[in-house]
């Protein structure tokens, strides 16, 4: 038996699912996707499904893969081996399933909008979660309305995000996904590379008076985001005259307010 903390998983009924899937691949390998929708006119209806999503619906069509009939109930017969509905409870139940920091992996408790709580360690997490949200959503609406502005009493028109793998593919996506709805005037920039031709090339045609730098960092130590901030730091303060600027034109995406605030940002 092996798995991680809250589920296991039986060896033996895993590996003899696994051996049937990979046989199964060998025969679906050279399907020819045309013939296959020639021959059943119906394979789109009986190889898709929706998904309730926020109040529309999620597509998800898996028709022009090379699978066939045999192809799903052989990879739900791998997840039942593998224990994914035991491994799905304890994830939903706040259970410490990050083995390597022993702490519960709660992004289902950031993302929900649904649930009345969600537990860890017999605390409900969500009025936490949702406290930050009104933080962050309120601090936005500040920054669109021309209410939060910068040292010298100009709106905020540009925001530079600084960070590095999911503090900055992340955040990017989602702009670039979300760009129809972006609120006007209102330019987003990435900087993730250490090179500091990366950060000196984003800089060169901003204005310090009008820029809010975001630095995404969940222990405020990552070398290459505080590397990057403290070039954007010294760029802004030399525009401004001093540091007194820096509270007014960062922000910290991080679990280390001592860090942040020794930075010279704002609890």
């Amino acid at each position: 038996m092996s798995g991680s903390p809250g589920w296991s998983r039986d060896q033996g009924a895993w590996e003899l699912a696994w051996r049937r899937l990979e046989a199964h691949a060998r025969g679906v390998r050279d399907l020819d996707l045309r013939e296959a929708f020639r021959s059943d006119p119906h394979r789109f209806e009986r190889f898709s499904m929706t998904l309730p999503l926020a109040g529309t619906e999620l597509l998800a069509d898996y028709s022009k893969h090379l699978i066939s009939a045999e192809t799903l109930p052989l990879l739900v017969a791998l997840a039942h081996a593998s224990g994914l509905e035991q491994a799905r409870t304890a994830l939903f139940a706040g259970e410490r399933i990050n083995s390597t920091e022993d702490r519960p992996a709660l992004h289902v408790a950031l993302r929900d909008t649904t649930s009345e709580s969600i537990l860890a360690d017999g605390v409900d997490v969500l009025p936490e979660v949702r406290a930050v949200r009104r933080r962050m959503r309120d601090f936005t609406r500040a920054v669109h309305a021309g209410d939060w502005r910068g040292y010298s009493g100009e709106r905020i028109t540009d925001v530079v995000n600084i960070g590095i793998g999911g503090s900055h593919l992340g955040p990017q996506m989602v702009v670039r996904a979300l760009e129809p709805y972006a609120a006007e005037g209102m330019r987003v920039r990435f900087v993730s590379n250490v090179d500091g031709a990366a950060i000196t090339r984003v800089l060169s045609d901003l204005d310090p008076q009008t820029t809010l730098f975001l630095v995404a960092s969940k222990t405020f130590t990552t070398q290459e985001t505080m590397m990057n901030a403290r070039t954007a730091r010294d760029w802004l303060s030399r525009a401004a005259g001093d540091d007194s600027a820096v509270s007014r034109h960062f922000v910290a995406i991080s679990s280390a307010v001592d860090r942040a605030q020794a930075f010279g940002i704002p609890d």
